[in-house]
């Protein structure tokens, strides 16, 4: 939502370029931290209150950032719009209680394509927004929008009576969240801080020290927030790898193509497009995604979560490899586009489906919270790759320095390689009897 203003923040909120970059970094490291949280939330007190609070709590985030003209208010709204993430692993996991069977793989596959879907055509839309209304609008919109989510969901989501014994683990909750953050910030930050700085070196091992610490709580206590021995398991925990890869693919895409649109034509090799224009040109991503919701349901009912995961994988890699070699016109670029974008929307309906698959239903909510957190920081791993990819290789143009055409071909090859590692964890993932 915020990337047509992205460059703006600055002078919008009267600060730095610097510390106006945390309006889009408080957002995914919160998002990442509310997932797993919102998940044993929802095993523990019903699936459908955890929704109804994450609508709300985006409810309130978008007031205060929509009422902001300053950082602090406007980090603090986004925070809480970060928070509000939670909802789609709580939404995933209630599928299986509250869908009839047969549904239930097509209504997870549709869940897990939201997460494209909305970006494909915020973008787009956003861009419209600032072109002709105030940058405020934007979260008036998000206002509004949230609102009627929140009534959605207690006027149509079924209360099912889910909620299961146990208490919920508030010193997992806060070593989670602080190791959470520190690492998410130091690999969202490494490019602009230096990766050898001491600052990012300093939080990666103080972050790494707090989830070794928090790991060996979480095995002695009762209830813990997340069952690492579950998680440990053989097809857990290599689907969970294997999100991260998917993750990382999906995020160079978004963040490459975009920026090759809209490079200057007189590069030779950009292509010159207005924001706008960029948002219209991915926007039929989200649209594949969304139609192969269905498809990839069929698919897991008929070749297993297993193989359409690879199957998945293996699209998303194809893609990249269109896009290393056709990138001289937009309509390419689109193609590639959707070529990737009904990868990662077949292998997104795959993942929730083999970690359902394999734990208890009293842990469904939180095994989906943790895969969804590792999609979380294949993501943030990938925004920083390409970043550091970007400006390892650059061209001077009218004062400016922009990224060389090697330098995106790097990136496709890197985003293959991600796509085609997450089909080879995929792949050893144990094959289930089906009946």
């Amino acid at each position: 939502m915020v990337i047509p203003i992205q460059g703006e923040l600055g002078r919008l909120l009267d600060t730095s370029e610097a510390n106006a970059s945390w309006v889009v970094t408080s957002t995914l490291v919160a998002g990442a931290v509310a997932m797993p949280i919102a998940g044993r939330l929802g095993d523990l007190f019903g699936k459908q209150r955890v929704l109804a609070i994450s609508a709300l709590v985006l409810l309130l985030g978008s007031l205060v950032c929509a009422l902001s003209d300053s950082l602090v208010p406007m980090l603090a709204g986004r925070l809480l719009q970060g928070l509000a993430m939670g909802f789609i692993p709580v939404g995933i996991a209630l599928m299986r209680e509250v869908t009839p069977p047969a549904l239930t793989a097509t209504a997870m596959a549709a869940m897990s394509a939201t997460l494209g879907v909305g970006g494909a055509i915020g973008l787009p839309l956003s861009a419209w927004i600032v072109q002709d209304f105030s940058w405020h609008t934007l979260f008036w919109v998000s206002t509004g929008l949230a609102a009627v989510m929140a009534l959605a969901v207690v006027a149509l989501v079924p209360h099912v009576r889910d909620a299961v014994p146990g208490r919920f683990d508030v010193i997992g909750a806060l070593g989670l969240a602080v190791g959470l953050v520190g690492l998410l910030v130091a690999v969202s930050k490494g490019n602009a801080w230096g990766w050898t700085s001491g600052r990012t070196l300093g939080l990666l091992a103080a972050a790494v020290v707090v989830l070794l610490v928090w790991g060996r709580y979480e095995l002695r206590v009762t209830d813990p927030l997340c069952d690492l021995r579950v998680t440990a398991s053989r097809p857990v925990l290599l689907t969970n790898a294997a999100a991260v890869a998917i993750g990382f693919g999906m995020m160079a895409q978004a963040i490459v193509v975009p920026r090759l649109l809209q490079s200057p034509a007189e590069t030779g090799y950009g292509l010159g497009q207005t924001l706008l224009q960029t948002g219209l040109w991915m926007a039929p991503g989200g649209l594949v995604m969304m139609a192969f919701s269905p498809i990839s349901g069929r698919m897991i009912r008929a070749l297993g979560a297993r193989t359409t995961l690879i199957v998945g994988a293996s699209v998303l890699g194809s893609g990249y490899l269109f896009a290393f070699f056709l990138t001289t016109a937009p309509w390419q670029l689109l193609v590639a586009n959707c070529i990737t974008s009904a990868g990662v929307g077949i292998g997104y309906a795959a993942m929730p489906t083999l970690i359902l698959e394999s734990v208890p239903l009293t842990e469904a909510g939180s095994a989906v919270g943790v895969n969804g957190l590792m999609r979380s920081i294949g993501t943030s791993v990938s925004s920083a790759a390409m970043a550091a990819i970007l400006t390892a290789s650059t061209i001077g143009l009218g004062g400016q320095e922009l990224p060389s055409e090697t330098a995106f071909h790097l990136c496709f090859i890197v985003g293959a390689a991600a796509a085609f590692l997450g089909a080879v964890l995929a792949a050893m993932v144990p094959s289930r009897r089906r009946a």
